[in-house]
């Protein structure tokens, strides 16, 4: 089994470890690998996808760069939260605003379909 496929395996287990119950996770694939612009969402962003739009086609709704708490609003339903940011980055989402009651880490390099409706801030944190 090639590198890439072991650590894609590693990252899945690890966000399926913290990420709550009833939520869809996967890995953006090998190509989430390169430092590069994935499925729309440029390398060192978190993005947000319209609701219930998957990927849509490339074309995020929402991008994060900065480390720390994301203030959302009038976000509801189900989004796809995407981190592709590097190595150790990690995303939370928070039931509070100024990332309190946060809930689980999605690992760089992989996405998560979330109900967003209870959610009301992001952090992005190393």
């Amino acid at each position: 089994m090639s590198v890439l496929k072991r650590v894609g395996m590693t990252a899945m287990a690890v966000a399926a470890l913290v990420v709550p119950a009833g939520v869809v996770v996967g890995t953006a694939g090998p190509a989430a690998a390169k430092a590069a612009t994935t499925q729309g969402c440029p390398y060192g962003a978190v993005c947000i996808y319209p609701q219930n739009a998957g990927w849509n086609g490339g074309h995020p709704s929402h991008f994060y760069y900065s480390y720390g708490a994301h203030n959302l609003s009038n976000m509801v339903g189900v989004h796809r939260i995407y981190n592709n940011q590097s190595g150790g980055a990690t995303t939370r989402t928070c039931t509070g605003y100024n990332g309190t009651g946060c809930q689980g880490y999605l690992p760089a390099n992989n996405y998560i379909d979330k109900d967003m409706t209870p959610i009301n801030s992001i952090t992005l944190q190393r």
